[in-house]
């Protein structure tokens, strides 16, 4: 038996032994970033025990200066260099910092050191050298680019000055504004204003009208004001319109000639009640053989709009199409959008079209992809094609049928390929004529929906294959992608371990198709259980973002190894972009530059981003306008989000979504556990965690921050404690009378520490 300092002396070797090995390994990364699950893989800590030491040690490393923490838990040896460049931060809370260009480290900036720089503006930085304990600290001395951009508010008139009460986040003062610059601005009208000057000696920036936006409080007012935030248009300059306008059908004989002649075959669109722009239609027809020809047609969009012209310049700009609470700003002028372009019924279309011959079990015999024309015979809604299928019963009844099984056959072979399936209702207001909400339903996928689904997924990709993945000896051209990450290694091991915890199995590694199964089998079964807010909302977190590249990574959601977007050029920008490679590459044409085309790719799916915050905007402030009608009222709800700052809560009856701030928690002091998103209370041990069903009170509706508070409640409508994880409510609220003030400075004070 070992002496017990024989067994000390063992442990403080293997101690040391792994301080070397993890040593070692970061002297070769360089400038690489790196995990505490990459540096135990690379050393051979396989245990739990030897895993929690090596990120320990990682975060201690940090702690002295020795390591870099770009992000949390992610790390990198501090190799930078006291004078760098980078994109600032501004935050209306004074937390200001620059994101470096050379590794994408976050750095704390302060307001004396800021040079006035504003967000988003690309600046140099001296950054101070780390002391031991403390964050890094950077200073700006230039600012190399301004950024272009506005700020949206309301105007305050006085007799003698104006200023600009901002709504952005990324301004924490007023904008006093002179009165000859207000462009006709009076006290409460929502305006765009830009920033002319800010001294260093001014607490304020001076600034300038823009835009008048119409009243706060207006609903026009307030869309245009949401778009404008995202420095997105809200309106047509003279000029497109005016060049839109110009273009004509221009469906001549000629041009009949050179293209398929479809018009004969029955086609037809299927689309949303409320919908305008028809970008694609269907046709069938069945074969001698037995088999199907099935017609995927998309607008040929790119045939009115010629590269370099003042509407495609504007079209690139704005990128895609961005679709609000209550309205579609189009990617092109209606006139082409809902009128030329526009696959409506019973008038001819020009069309670019894949073209399958099909069998009864859905496989593809053969494809091509062909400049058409067609006729559509009939426009339905999602719902009339729905009907349909339900009842057998309609318009082109057999039509619709043979698609519709065709198409179920097509997505059971995805899933059993590795797709992931993620299923999740879509929140829609019913709005009056000033554009209040009067009511909110769920708008969910159902097979007419995704019948249409899977015909484009299926032209998409075979779209991407025919250039990504040429027949023969031909090398792939550079082209546009629409690719899908991994999932994030770390997010999947966290979403295993806590699945684990429920009795449910999901692969961390491995292919990506044992992986997905593994998920949707985790999904499947979880339906209709405690557990299932939880465990899905993590799954559809761990997954990345899809974006457009010229790279081809393969798309890991749709478990493709070749995507593209194809069918939506009314809408997309990328979509014309990919119709005018795949015309020029389909007629011989030579590769296009690979590094212009990638910077086309990042603008779209930066604009992309912007669209969907855009209208996660306009869907929040309808939203909180719905919900100031129901102060008071209580609902039940389920935790969606856990933060230092308190739970997000999304209500069951109308999914919105509301924030439960942590000062009002005022029964305990609790900790944010941020690996199993939980807030734990320290005396009662009340836990409050992602997925919980709970029951709330609104109690504010901040139109301006577009902003819900709401308070926990108990059955009997009593402000409450809170509830354990299997809902067993462990006390009463002892502590109304403690001030909610003090508590949060209580809990200011522990983060600190």
């Amino acid at each position: 038996m070992a002496s017990r300092s024989s067994a000390k002396s063992g442990k403080t070797a293997s101690i040391r032994d792994l301080n070397q090995a993890v040593g070692d390994y970061i002297a070769r990364q360089g400038a690489a970033t790196f995990n505490y699950r990459q540096v135990s893989a690379a050393i051979g800590a396989a245990t739990p025990r030897l895993q929690k030491a090596v990120a320990m040690l990682l975060a201690e490393l940090a702690f002295d200066g020795d390591l870099i923490e770009v992000s949390p838990g992610k790390y990198k040896s501090p190799q930078r260099s006291t004078v760098t460049t980078g994109t600032f931060v501004r935050r209306s809370n004074g937390k200001n910092s620059v994101i470096t260009d050379t590794d994408g480290e976050v750095v704390f900036v302060a307001e004396r050191n800021s040079m006035r720089a504003l967000n988003g503006d690309k600046v140099k930085v001296t950054v101070a050298a780390r002391r031991r304990g403390a964050e890094p600290e950077a200073e700006v001395v230039e600012i190399l680019e301004k950024k272009e951009q506005v700020f949206i508010g309301t105007l305050k008139v006085d007799k003698h000055f104006a200023y600009l009460l901002t709504d952005s986040k990324f301004l924490a003062t007023d904008i006093f504004i002179p009165r000859n610059k207000l462009k006709g601005g009076k006290t409460g009208d929502k305006a765009v204003v830009r920033i002319t000057n800010w001294d260093d000696d001014d607490k304020n920036p001076r600034g300038e009208v823009v835009d008048i936006l119409g009243q706060t409080g207006n609903h026009h007012a307030e869309m245009h004001a949401i778009l404008a935030e995202f420095g997105l248009p809200y309106r047509y300059p003279k000029a497109v319109e005016s060049a839109a306008e110009k273009i004509d059908a221009g469906i001549t004989p000629d041009e009949i000639a050179r293209r398929v002649d479809m018009r004969q075959t029955v086609t037809f669109t299927i689309d949303p009640r409320d919908a305008k722009d028809f970008d694609d239609a269907l046709s069938v027809k069945k074969l001698k053989n037995g088999n199907y020809e099935i017609g995927v047609h998309i607008a040929d969009v790119t045939h009115y709009v010629r590269p370099d012209t003042t509407l495609d310049r504007e079209a690139q700009s704005r990128a895609t199409s961005v679709y609000l609470v209550d309205r579609v700003v189009p990617m092109l002028p209606e006139h082409l959008s809902n009128g030329i372009c526009s696959l409506r019924p019973d008038e001819e279309k020009l069309t670019f079209s894949c073209i399958f011959e099909m069998d009864d079990k859905a496989r593809v015999i053969n494809s091509r992809i062909a400049r058409t024309v067609i006729k559509s015979n009939r426009r339905f809604t999602y719902e009339e094609a729905q009907e349909i299928i339900e009842t057998g019963k309609g318009d082109y009844a057999d039509e619709v049928l043979t698609l519709d099984r065709l198409a179920k056959i097509l997505r059971k072979e995805r899933f059993e390929q590795g797709a992931v399936e993620f299923d999740r209702a879509e929140v829609k207001f019913d709005i009056d004529d000033n554009g209040r909400p009067t009511g909110v339903y769920f708008k969910e996928s159902k097979d007419s929906n995704k019948l249409i689904e899977e015909f484009m997924l299926l032209a998409n990709r075979t779209v991407a294959e025919t250039i990504g993945h040429p027949q023969g000896k031909k090398k792939a051209k550079a082209f546009v992608y629409r690719v899908h990450d991994m999932p994030d290694p770390g997010k999947l091991s966290d979403l295993a371990q806590l699945s684990r915890n429920f009795g449910y199995k999901i692969k961390a590694s491995g292919s990506a198709r044992e992986v997905n199964r593994s998920i949707n089998k985790m999904l499947s079964e979880v339906k209709g259980r405690g557990e299932e807010n939880f465990l899905s909302t993590l799954a559809i977190r761990s997954m990345a973002k899809a974006i457009y590249s010229t790279l081809n990574i393969g798309h890991y959601g749709l478990a493709f190894d070749y995507y593209t977007h194809f069918t939506s050029p009314i809408r997309r920008y990328p979509d014309m972009m990919v119709h005018r490679l795949l015309e020029k590459y389909l007629d011989g044409g030579r590769s296009v530059n690979a590094a212009k085309l990638e910077d086309q790719c990042k603008h779209c799916s930066d604009m992309e981003q912007l669209a969907a915050n855009a209208e996660r905007a306009s869907i929040k402030y309808k939203q909180v306008e719905f919900m100031t009608e129901h102060l008071g009222d209580e609902y039940t709800g389920v935790i969606s989000g856990v933060t230092e700052w308190g739970l997000y809560v999304e209500l069951d009856e109308n999914l919105c979504e509301g924030l439960v701030p942590v000062r009002d928690l005022a029964d305990d002091y609790y900790d944010f556990d941020e690996k199993n998103y939980m807030l734990t209370g320290r005396r009662h041990g009340v836990k409050y965690r992602l997925g919980d069903n709970v029951t709330v009170r609104v109690a504010r509706a901040d139109l301006q921050k577009k902003q819900l508070d709401f308070v926990l409640v108990d059955d009997r409508g009593q402000t409450k404690p809170g509830e354990d994880m299997l809902g067993k409510n462990v006390g009463a609220r002892e502590a109304l009378a403690k001030s909610p003030k003090k508590h949060y400075r209580n809990n200011s004070q522990r983060r600190r520490r």
